[in-house]
């Protein structure tokens, strides 16, 4: 008997059938421009050529080779990360997602500090690992699943007054995304990113930057939280870092990297030689095209298209958040009906929070896309009032 999948996911009505650039194609052969790239990972663009040329090169050599042996594969990875990577985090750990490099970081905080307890904010997503719900603030996906591995404190995000408050010595770490993206698109400011890092080193709690949504060039900085002038004790990336291919890298401080030991973690895929080609390809198409330039400039156009749109339509929406090409649209009601009738006109999006529309298109879009998101934008919105 055919097997069905596990219902945790609501299906789009959509069967993809091609991918290619900032587009995807159903069966019938009818195109979508796609602001939704798989959650964000395929920032650099479905099957970009240099990934893609990677990644066959690499597997008509080897596919499966554990870190116990060196390659030249992770040789050139790990020098083409140095060009990019905070200058005091120079130590890395390959793993396959976003929630796996999480549990490590707050795996890490935990060995070090010998502390359970984390601060994290309200409106915050890290994953769902049961470690990582147990820092992720949304009700919905933790009910059910408790206890879980550490006592988490949830402030709000951009309170200085609340962190100052609520951190001290008993806290392992603070982890924090430099922009909440399933919390709703919400930047951080840079005077909470730098109380956050103060407070830290007064009560020797680690700070861990999640940067799986937001790094990689996609908020006009390599990562997000370099715009604050930041340095984390350890920073999770994910997404995009491999160009649409799974894996994900926790980078830590040497004076971290130097209390952990053999045996602490292990991976049986992270740091495949095929994640590490995609890798290498990713960290050279992001700097030969100057890809954080690209997120600014383009983000900066793209808002400023959807802005027209929402000043035209009071009704249906009430605000616009953006941090380079991540961009939300916070709307009146919930955002699903809207999100399936854009679909039927070929522009995919997706949901954060209760009531944002979000959009995470690749650095690639052109001033033809931009003008084709705000028409689509534009009738969606004018259908939709007549609906409701």
């Amino acid at each position: 008997m055919r097997p069905s999948l596990l219902p945790f996911i609501q299906q789009r009505g959509l069967k993809i059938s091609r991918a290619e650039g900032q587009y995807v194609w159903d069966q019938e052969g009818r195109r979508y421009l796609d602001f939704y790239m798989g959650y964000g990972a395929a920032f650099l663009g479905h099957r970009h050529p240099k990934i893609v040329e990677a990644l066959k090169e690499q597997l008509s050599k080897f596919m499966t080779v554990t870190p116990a042996f060196e390659t030249d594969v992770r040789e050139k990875c790990l020098d083409l990360l140095g060009e990019i990577l905070p200058v005091h985090l120079d130590m890395v750990y390959f793993l396959n997602s976003g929630s796996e490099a999480n549990e490590l970081a707050l795996k890490i905080a935990r060995k070090i500090t010998g502390r359970k307890k984390i601060l994290a904010f309200i409106n915050s997503f890290h994953g769902r690992t049961l470690a990582t719900l147990g820092v992720t603030w949304n009700p919905k996906y933790r009910e059910g699943f408790d206890p879980f591995p550490y006592e988490a404190t949830f402030t709000p995000y951009n309170n200085v007054e609340a962190v100052e408050k609520a951190l001290n010595e008993e806290y392992a770490a603070v982890i924090v995304e430099p922009v909440q993206g399933e919390g709703g698109i919400i930047p951080s400011t840079p005077e909470f990113l730098k109380a956050l890092e103060r407070k830290c080193r007064e009560c020797g709690a680690l700070l861990i930057v999640d940067e799986v949504q937001t790094g990689f060039g996609r908020t006009g900085y390599i990562w997000a939280h370099q715009k604050a002038g930041i340095r984390p004790d350890i920073m999770v990336a994910g997404k995009a870092v491999g160009g649409g291919f799974p894996v994900s890298f926790v980078a830590v401080s040497g004076e971290v990297g130097e209390n952990l030991k053999e045996g602490d973690h292990g991976s049986t895929y992270g740091g495949n030689p095929l994640a590490l080609a995609a890798v290498s390809a990713a960290v050279e198409v992001l700097i030969s095209e100057n890809i954080p330039a690209q997120a600014m400039e383009k983000g900066s156009a793209l808002s400023e298209a959807l802005k027209t749109v929402l000043e035209e339509n009071g009704k249906i929406f009430r605000g616009l958040r953006s941090e380079g090409l991540m961009i939300g649209m916070d709307m009146r009601s919930t955002p699903g009906p809207f999100i399936r009738l854009l679909q039927s006109k070929g522009l995919l999006a997706f949901k954060a929070g209760l009531t944002v529309l979000r959009f995470l298109p690749p650095y690639l879009i052109t001033e033809r896309d931009i003008v084709d998101a705000a028409e689509i934008l534009r009738n969606a919105a004018s259908e939709y009032e007549v609906r409701a």
